[in-house]
């Protein structure tokens, strides 16, 4: 039973803390700034490749209309491009252009610096390190919720 309460109470301390910094970061303002779900469509792009609109919503678990209305303000700020897919023509297949690849390196660069200025002013040496430990297991638990 204690070993269950204590994976309890570290749930809710990364719950809480993560959340925070989370909310912070995207409180923080950056230029050409997207909103949450055009941020999370273009870094799916990124990440994972050329997608079509459904496979995009489905991963997000939006509905198709709202990943639609999202992908098309992307498109009109020249962030995405349509193509044919080349297995099935019917399909189309979205990618991120080079504007909107460097759109996601500002917006990653900014936070970057944020996250950087406030770890450089606030945190030992010692504290770097176990954040710098912490941090892949923090992106395994990520991968695993």
């Amino acid at each position: 039973m204690a070993d269950e309460l204590d994976v309890q109470r570290v749930a809710g301390a990364l719950l809480v803390s993560v959340g925070l910094l989370r909310r912070r970061l995207r409180q923080t303002k950056v230029p050409g700034d997207l909103s949450l779900p055009e941020t999370a469509a273009l870094a799916r792009l990124d990440h994972g490749g050329p997608a079509t609109a459904a496979a995009l919503a489905k991963q997000e678990q939006i509905s198709p209309q709202s990943m639609g209305a999202t992908l098309a303000a992307l498109e009109n700020r020249g962030l995405i491009t349509r193509s044919p897919d080349p297995a099935d023509g019917r399909r189309i297949l979205l990618a991120l252009s080079d504007d909107g690849r460097e759109m996601l390196r500002i917006k990653r660069s900014a936070r970057t610096e944020i996250l950087a200025h406030a770890l450089a002013t606030a945190f030992t040496q010692d504290e770097l390190a176990q954040l710098q430990a912490a941090a892949p297991l923090i992106e395994r638990l990520a991968q695993r919720v």
